[in-house]
């Protein structure tokens, strides 16, 4: 049984370390793999026509910008980069959104357009709150052990001469100072 449970947490441990730590070749293969599946959906759109047309191929492109997003933050993991994935599925769900209203007339695609633009509002407040407290969140831990290390430091000077160089030597590359 606790074979069986380190298998399985083994496996779990790569395919996890597989997603979180894409190399470059890894990068480029499933951008690829994306664009190919773009062109896929962008295909199957021909078949439609009119605005039934237009509303796929806002999906299709939806779709590539969310995955590319998603693959960028995988392989750059940074709040930032985390962001843009929140970002993109807003515009491409507003982009959609535009182009279904567009089967409406009047006041009824007024309103349509009104709420798809609200939603898209408040999406992309949302992303940059997320964004803002990540950021934030960041900082605060470069702060926080910005003071250990000072703090660590200082206890090296109940030290003197080559123990107090060691000591501050060590600090130093604990801290990556």
């Amino acid at each position: 049984m606790n074979l069986r449970l380190l298998s399985v947490m083994a496996a779990c441990a790569l395919s996890c370390g597989s997603v979180l730590a894409m190399g470059d070749a890894e990068y480029k293969a499933s951008r690829e793999q994306v664009d190919t599946q773009y062109k896929t959906e962008a295909a199957s759109c021909d078949k439609l026509s009119g605005n039934a047309k237009d509303v796929c191929m806002a999906e299709a492109k939806g779709h590539r910008s969310v995955a590319r997003a998603e693959l960028e933050a995988n392989h750059k993991d940074t709040p930032k980069a985390r962001a843009k994935v929140a970002d993109e599925k807003a515009d491409a769900a507003y982009n959609v959104a535009k182009e279904k209203c567009d089967d409406l007339s009047g006041n009824a695609k007024d309103v349509c357009v009104a709420d798809a633009k609200a939603q898209h509002e408040k999406a992309k407040a949302a992303a940059t709150e997320q964004r803002k407290v990540s950021e934030a969140r960041t900082e605060s831990h470069a702060d926080a052990r910005d003071a250990d290390y000072k703090a660590v430091k200082e206890r090296c000077d109940t030290y003197s001469g080559d123990a107090k160089d060691k000591c501050v030597a060590d600090v130093k590359a604990r801290y990556g100072k």
